[in-house]
């Protein structure tokens, strides 16, 4: 049985520049999932990095309010949300609440470096 305890799970800063613990990724535990699985942060009043994925990505959303931009399209997102993110789609998150946003995001077929591209300004 394998049961990963979310403090125990390192905390890194991605690419994207939100907060993020890896669960589960099946390079990284003996598991037989396509899939992996985060839970991460984006504090008041930050914007995440513009980036895409070479594969779907889903976000469900555990508390905080923002507006979430996939492919030039804005929506407003709040707790119980669930948000799909197609691939290759360009996507940020902007946290214009009050508390930090905190969502569990899945990647599938897993994340992996080489499937993100990072899209910085001019």
């Amino acid at each position: 049985m394998l049961i990963r305890k979310l403090n125990d799970c390192e905390e890194i800063i991605a690419g994207d520049a939100t907060i993020l613990r890896e669960l589960l990724h099946p390079d990284k535990q003996d598991v037989n999932l396509r899939y992996s699985l985060a839970y991460a942060i984006l504090p008041v009043g930050k914007t995440s990095i513009p980036h895409s994925l070479t594969t779907s990505e889903i976000y469900y959303i555990i508390s905080g309010v923002g507006e979430m931009s996939i492919g030039g399209e804005v929506r407003r997102i709040e707790p119980g949300d669930t948000v799909y993110v197609p691939p290759n789609a360009i996507q940020f998150l902007h946290n214009c609440g009050d508390e930090p946003i905190v969502f569990i995001c899945i990647v599938d077929p897993a994340w992996r470096r080489e499937d993100e591209t990072i899209h910085l300004p001019l």
